[in-house]
């Protein structure tokens, strides 16, 4: 992919979570992996479909995030669906702890990215849409499509 400002490279994007869900806040955390899981994600081969994290002994993990075996590593590959440690400060942690306690929150990745050579990953707070809300958001963004066409025919006559 291709390399944005600010030293940015998007790797890995999870685009159902804002169709899923309420993003209530978010938190940018490192990711630890080891070198075929990098290398892997380096060429872009990750999944956060069904990914989800949880907070267990005081850290933070995630669950799910597939990263496929790279290539060339021959018996030293990684195992595919391992779970993956977050890297996120003590009041960070402490928060995510609190808000996953209560009642129909999940912290959700959204992205994974590489800044300045270090795996990061956006990591969100969200609460579940019911089945009217991703109504209300399909009708919505249609609308929007509808708009931008009206303007664009116009603006071309």
């Amino acid at each position: 992919m291709a390399k944005k400002h600010g030293g940015i490279k998007p790797v890995v994007e999870n685009r159902k979570a804002r169709f899923n869900y309420h993003i209530k806040e978010t938190f940018e955390c490192g990711l630890v992996l080891v070198g075929t899981e990098v290398k892997s994600l380096r060429m872009g081969r990750g999944n956060l479909q069904d990914a989800y994290a949880t907070v267990k002994d005081g850290e933070v993990w995630v669950n799910n995030f597939h990263i496929s075996p790279y290539d060339k590593a021959s018996r030293f590959n990684h195992d595919p669906m391992r779970p993956k440690k977050l890297l996120l400060h003590r009041r960070e942690i402490n928060r995510l702890q609190v808000l996953q306690r209560e009642k129909g929150y999940a912290l959700i990745p959204l992205r994974v990215f590489f800044r300045d050579g270090l795996a990061k990953m956006d990591l969100a707070v969200g609460v579940g849409k019911k089945l009217y809300d991703k109504r209300e958001d399909i009708a919505e963004r249609d609308a929007r499509r509808k708009i931008q066409q009206l303007i664009k025919s116009r603006t071309q006559t």
